[in-house]
């Protein structure tokens, strides 16, 4: 499932979202520059050139990628970000792995499967040009369709980074999981303890897909978690907002870092 490797260090997991593929989330790469990261960027069953690996729902694929995450690191400690459907399988691997896991965050992540009960605003254009709209092109409906931010600079990253991977899915897998898309884990509700590493969870306000509701609800259960909600964004709320989103994702990473270190030198003291 591995697409793409990029720097050395701790390996850090990344999963994108239902329907688009590792592409999405490279924005990452400027965002994190110039940490002792290693991004190991995951491409999921339905991405073009992927291996159908025939799961048949949301948690035999959750599941198959903790096995394909332990392949990876081994022994080793790693920290994990998922975006949309991607958060989703982050949360369950880092709960299935939480020994090993220095951090987890999610991006606009799904955490109501069943989409009738989830809570979401109503909907709303933060900022509308037309001019924009006429500049997409064909892929106008597809940008149209997610956007809250109307600009070229958004444009420009949503026909880079999102619509690759919208047009090369394999349709056929995604209706396979679709059809038991409720069949997915709840790591919050099914874990015996709270999650104690550093996290972060990134919401867009106008996020019209997943809402931004449902994650904050389970603050609690984060016990070293912050929670964002983003004006001005909506479902990809990292390529609207990345220099906010980017220094979140920082902050994350050097709260990781830290608390590795601290737990590793109190280790040590143990010793």
């Amino acid at each position: 499932m591995i697409a793409q490797v990029h720097g050395e260090g701790t390996p850090l997991i990344v999963v994108h979202g239902f329907g688009v593929d590792h592409r999405i989330l490279l924005p990452l790469e400027d965002m994190i520059q110039g940490r002792a990261w290693q991004r190991i960027y995951l491409d999921l069953p339905w991405a073009e050139g992927a291996d159908d690996t025939v799961e048949q729902s949301p948690r035999e694929l959750a599941d198959a990628i903790v096995s394909e995450i332990r392949e990876i690191v081994g022994e080793g400690d790693f920290a994990i970000v998922g975006n949309s459907f991607g958060a989703m399988i982050a949360r369950h691997v880092a709960h299935a792995l939480r020994s090993q896991c220095l951090g987890l965050a999610t991006l606009a992540g799904v955490f109501q499967a069943n989409h009738a009960l989830r809570q979401l605003p109503e909907p709303q254009i933060t900022l509308h040009d037309a001019d924009v709209l006429e500049r997409a092109g064909d892929a106008r409906e597809d940008f149209a369709g997610i956007a809250v931010v109307h600009t070229s600079e958004a444009l420009e990253r949503f026909q880079r980074f999102a619509l690759p991977g919208l047009r090369g899915a394999n349709q056929e897998v995604l209706e396979r999981l679709r059809a038991r898309y409720t069949e997915a884990p709840a790591p919050e509700a099914e874990a015996e303890e709270p999650f104690e590493a550093p996290s972060l969870h990134v919401f867009g306000r106008q996020d019209q897909v997943v809402g931004f509701e449902d994650g904050p609800a389970l603050r609690d259960h984060y016990t070293r978690g912050s929670f964002v909600v983003l004006d001005a964004a909506g479902h990809n709320v990292h390529l609207e907002q990345p220099e906010v989103v980017g220094a979140l994702l920082r902050d994350w990473l050097d709260r990781a870092d830290t608390a590795h270190q601290v737990a590793s030198a109190q280790l040590l003291g143990v010793e």
